[in-house]
C-alpha cells in the first residue's frame, strides 16, 4: 500500500475496548490494543496515502447472539439507545464506507456501530 501510495485499512474492534466490560478483561484489553494500533498506524501511514480506521460493534444480532439466553439479549437491548441491536449488514456497511472514497479524509477514527449501547 505504501509503495502504491494508496490504501485503506479497517480494523474490527469492540465498544468493550473503549468502555471495558465486567468479566471480560482479556477481551477488552485486546480490543483496546487494537484501537491503539489503529491510531498509531494512521499516524505512521497517513503521509504515505494509507488511511487506518476501526469499526467498534456492540452486540450484533448474529446467529450466535440469537441463541443467547433471553435475559442477556434483554440487557443488551435495554442499554441501547435504539430499539433494535445492530445486524451484520450494519457492520459491513460501516466498513464499506470507511473503505470508500467518501471517507478519504478520515483516519485514526473508531466508528461505533452499536445501536447506542456505548452512550
Amino acid at each position: 500500500m505504501t509503495a502504491a501510495g494508496f490504501g485503506r485499512i479497517v480494523n474490527i474492534t469492540s465498544i468493550n475496548g473503549l468502555r471495558g466490560k465486567f468479566g471480560q478483561a482479556n477481551y477488552a484489553a485486546a480490543k483496546a490494543g487494537l484501537i491503539g494500533l489503529t491510531k498509531t498506524a494512521a499516524r505512521e501511514f497517513g503521509k504515505k496515502g494509507v488511511t487506518v480506521n476501526a469499526v467498534a460493534p456492540g452486540m450484533v444480532m448474529t446467529d450466535m447472539a440469537k441463541v443467547l439466553p433471553a435475559e442477556v439479549l434483554k440487557r443488551a437491548v435495554d442499554e441501547a439507545a435504539l430499539t433494535e441491536l445492530a445486524h451484520p449488514e450494519d457492520i459491513s456497511s460501516a466498513v464499506l464506507f470507511l473503505l470508500s472514497n467518501a471517507a478519504r479524509a478520515i483516519t485514526g477514527e473508531v466508528l461505533r456501530v452499536d445501536a447506542g449501547q456505548y452512550i
